[in-house]
C-alpha cells in the first residue's frame, strides 16, 4: 500500500471524490449472514476512506450512504439502518472534529426520522468551524428528485419575478442543486462490479471519470482509494477538446 501510496501525484489530486458504496448486503449474503450485517461492517470501510481522503488532502468527499429508492427496501432492513445511521453518526462526530472534517448533508431530509435529524443536525453545528476535508453525506437523495426540485424553484422564482425565463441556464441551475456550494466531483467510484450511476448526482458527474471496481463495498480500503486515484492521474480529461489542444 506505501507503494501505491509513493506513486500518487499529490499535486493532481482530484479535488472531489464521489462514491457509491455498493455491496454491503451481497458481502453479508456470501457470508451466510443478514444484509445488515454488511452494512454494519461497512461502516468500518467509511471511516478508513474518509481518513484516507484527509491524509492525502482531498477537499470534498461525498458518500452515497442512501438514495430515495432505498426507502422501498424490506423495513427491518431500512429501519436497521436507520438505527445504524443514528449510532454511527453519534460515534464518529468527535472523529470528525479531532481530524478537523466537515460534514454536510445532501437529500430530502423529511422523510428522515426525528431520531436522525435530531443527531444530524448536532453532528453539523459540531463541524460547522472545521476547515479540512468536506464529507459531503448524499441521504434520501437521488439524482431525478435533486433536478426536479431544483427546476420547481426556478419555476417559483421566475413566477415571482426574481428570475428572468429567459435567462436561465447551466449557472442558474447549478445554483438550484443541493451541491451549489461544491465543486462538481472530478472522479466517482463505484463498487462492486455495477456498471452504472444509479440516480447519483446527474447533473454533476457530466464531466467526471468513471471508476469502477469489483471489490464489495465493506472490502475498501485505503489501498482501493490509491488504485482509483493513480487511474484517475493516468486519464486526459479533455473536457470536449482535442489532446492537442490540451498537450499545446
Amino acid at each position: 500500500m506505501e507503494d501505491l501510496l509513493q506513486q500518487i501525484d499529490k499535486e493532481r489530486l482530484p479535488r472531489h471524490i464521489a462514491i457509491i458504496m455498493d455491496g454491503n448486503g451481497r458481502w453479508a449474503q456470501e457470508q451466510g449472514q443478514d444484509r445488515l450485517f454488511g452494512h454494519f461492517h461497512g461502516v468500518e470501510s467509511v471511516r478508513n476512506i474518509v481518513e484516507g481522503c484527509a491524509e492525502l488532502g482531498v477537499e470534498y468527499l461525498t458518500l452515497y450512504a442512501f438514495s430515495t429508492e432505498n426507502w422501498d427496501r424490506p423495513e427491518y432492513e431500512v429501519n436497521g439502518l436507520m438505527e445504524l445511521l443514528v449510532d454511527t453518526i453519534r460515534k464518529e462526530t468527535e472523529t470528525l472534529n479531532r481530524n478537523n472534517i466537515k460534514l454536510h448533508v445532501i437529500g430530502d431530509r423529511r422523510m428522515l426520522s426525528e431520531a436522525v435529524n435530531a443527531e444530524l443536525n448536532e453532528s453539523l453545528e459540531m463541524t460547522a468551524a472545521n476547515t479540512g476535508l468536506n464529507l459531503i453525506m448524499a441521504l434520501s437523495y437521488s439524482g431525478r428528485w435533486e433536478l426536479v426540485n431544483a427546476v420547481r424553484n426556478i419555476a417559483a422564482d421566475v413566477a415571482a419575478g426574481k428570475l428572468e425565463a429567459g435567462k436561465v441556464d447551466q449557472a442558474t441551475l447549478q445554483q438550484y442543486l443541493w451541491t451549489s456550494h461544491f465543486p462538481d466531483p472530478e472522479l466517482m467510484i463505484r463498487t462492486s462490479g455495477e456498471y452504472r450511476i444509479s440516480n447519483f448526482l446527474l447533473f454533476q458527474l457530466a464531466y467526471a471519470e468513471l471508476y469502477f471496481t469489483n471489490t464489495r463495498w465493506p472490502d475498501f480500503r485505503k489501498k482501493h482509494l490509491y488504485e482509483a486515484i493513480l487511474d484517475f492521474q493516468q486519464r486526459e480529461r479533455r473536457f470536449g477538446k482535442t489532446s492537442a489542444q490540451i498537450s499545446g
